[in-house]
């Protein structure tokens, strides 16, 4: 198979009442485990870098490794750059092979926002690429994207509504509660707004700041509508601290090849947990 657009994938998991599991990956270690878990548990799978990693990686070293994912698996693979401002680094990652990009406007009034959006939908449409955007500010870190909980707002329904109709975008990550990163506490996740924005919006909707949420919560978003789960912080914590113990249990092994192989394993067990959740095991 090849990377394939996460439109038609996010648009049956809306349809069918299941949402698919985007997961940050920052090394080819963590990329080929939730690849692993997807061929396992036979999930469509969405592959998500950050800008960071883009600029840690490169574009062409991350989209060479999710081809030759997406041409060695029997599942479904999407390839996202997640949280994108730059429109000249979207054009560069569609151009790398990228099929399915976020151009976050957010932090700009209702009509810039608009836009930009529709700038990049313009383009991506000819390159039957994804476009996801946001609507609101989810709180939290993302990267280098820092959002106070005092500045969190929550998008509005019908602003909601207007935004798909102006724009023609693909998908849409309303703020709706969530948090990027670790949660303090219990999420104050707002099920009605998700409800009525569902009722006025049909595009799939996006469930970012995935790590930490109750499995109550998540199934409740899903069954509302949110047809993929941004999975990040969690992940990347989970593999950095199987590095931590396994060098704390084994100090003088100094092989990748190990350490590097529990850490895989540590993922993949989250990523086929994350998938339960969402129910996406057996939709590929």
């Amino acid at each position: 198979m090849t990377l394939i657009s996460s439109t038609p994938l996010l648009v049956e998991a809306r349809k069918q009442g299941y949402g698919i599991v985007a997961f940050n990956v920052h090394t080819i270690e963590m990329l080929q485990a939730v690849v692993d878990a997807a061929e396992e548990s036979r999930s469509p799978l969405i592959l998500q870098t950050t800008v960071g990693t883009v600029k840690h990686l490169g574009i062409e070293y991350i989209a060479g490794a999710a081809k030759t994912a997406a041409r060695q698996a029997r599942v479904p693979i999407a390839l996202h750059l997640d949280h994108c401002q730059d429109f000249e680094l979207i054009l560069q990652c569609m151009r790398a092979g990228y099929t399915s990009v976020m151009i976050d406007q957010s932090m700009h009034p209702f009509e810039k926002n608009v836009e930009m959006t529709r700038k990049v939908v313009e383009v991506a449409r000819a390159l039957n690429v994804n476009v996801e955007a946001e609507l609101g500010k989810v709180g939290g870190v993302e990267d280098d994207i820092h959002v106070e909980d005092d500045m969190a707002t929550l998008a509005d329904p019908i602003e909601c509504q207007r935004f798909v109709e102006l724009t023609g975008v693909f998908t849409l990550a309303p703020a709706i509660g969530t948090a990027h990163g670790i949660y303090k506490g219990e999420p104050n996740i707002d099920f009605k707004r998700i409800q009525e924005i569902a009722s006025r919006v049909e595009v799939p909707l996006v469930l970012h700041g995935g790590s930490g949420i109750p499995e109550a919560q998540v199934k409740r978003c899903v069954s509302l509508g949110m047809a993929k789960m941004n999975v990040a912080t969690e992940l990347k914590n989970a593999f950095t601290l199987s590095l931590k113990q396994f060098f704390t249990e084994h100090p003088d092994n100094l092989d990748p090849r190990s350490y590097m192989s529990v850490a895989k394993e540590v993922v993949k067990q989250m990523a086929l947990e994350k998938m339960r959740l969402c129910g996406c095991t057996n939709k590929a």
